[in-house]
């Protein structure tokens, strides 16, 4: 069950890097949100979600 915690936890861990890393994919202006390109507004909408990310893969990890 550890090893299994410790898993899941590597994959959302891995999960904003892997995003974050594939530039292409969000290096575009459309489609705008309140006047930003997509490129900002994706960014900053990844943020709260790696923090999510995060949190659970350090609450998977501290309860071992």
């Amino acid at each position: 069950m550890v090893r299994t915690k410790t898993i899941v936890a590597a994959i959302l861990l891995l999960i904003p890097f892997a995003v974050y890393f594939d530039v292409p994919f969000y290096n575009v202006v459309n489609p705008q949100w309140g006047g930003l390109p997509f490129f900002y507004w994706f960014q900053m909408l990844m943020l709260p979600v790696s923090a999510i990310l995060f949190l659970i893969a350090a609450y998977l990890i501290d309860t071992k």
